[in-house]
């Protein structure tokens, strides 16, 4: 591993480390706002450790704290992270052999596909992907404990802004794709049937209806 990391140019590195700390910061978010739903400690320290994956843990959090049911919620969180079925094909070279395979798809996130998928030659793909995983995988955990932490001393981190840093990177990270018209149609699609179900389908499922949305076509 430490041959590999050796053909990481020091750019690539410091933009890893920068990813994993902005990780961490999201893991405070969403570590303060479980505490903040009721969530006894092991919670999301747990989840953080066992899905790994940030955004379905948020909405899983979400939809249980609003009285929805946990097997909706888990639902939920399972078509969010079915990007992972490609990212498997996709990253099949660099998730190891044998029984390293089983950590190396554990580690399997939007960011070290990413940086995995970036590089030139594949000992660079394999040592960003690996570092960028690893990384996630420790810094996340570390920062929802700390993150817990700060929400039992803050009963409600809305007030600071904390419940909307997650939600503001996510829509940082899809805006770019509007400039897809199909795309735009589709996400508003989704978005106003999810809106229209709420008043009428039980929590978490609005979430699933905003799937129909991929049904709908530009004229």
């Amino acid at each position: 591993m430490k041959h590999s990391l050796s053909s990481l140019k020091g750019d690539t590195i410091k933009a890893i480390v920068l990813v994993c700390l902005a990780v961490g910061v999201v893991g405070m978010s969403y570590g303060s706002l479980a505490m903040a739903y009721g969530f006894p400690l092991w919670v999301p320290f747990v989840l953080s450790v066992s899905v790994l994956a940030g955004a379905s843990e948020f909405m899983f959090i979400g939809i249980v704290a609003s009285g929805g049911n946990p097997l909706a919620a888990a639902a939920a969180g399972l078509l969010v992270n079915a990007r992972h079925v490609p990212f498997g094909v996709t990253v099949r070279e660099l998730v190891g052999k044998r029984g390293l395979s089983l950590l190396g798809c554990h580690i399997m996130n939007d960011e070290s596909v990413v940086f995995g998928l970036s590089q030139k030659t594949l000992e660079q793909r394999k040592a960003a992907y690996w570092l960028c995983g690893l990384g996630v995988a420790i810094i996340w955990p570390l920062g929802t404990m700390l993150g817990a932490l700060v929400g039992k001393l803050l009963p409600a981190p809305e007030t600071i802004g904390l419940d909307a840093v997650f939600p503001a990177i996510l829509l940082a990270l899809v805006v770019p794709a509007f400039k897809n018209r199909t795309t735009l149609i589709r996400a508003c699609s989704g978005a106003a049937l999810s809106l229209a179900a709420v008043p009428f389908a039980p929590v978490g499922l609005p979430v699933l209806l905003s799937l129909l949305g991929l049904a709908a076509r530009k004229k």
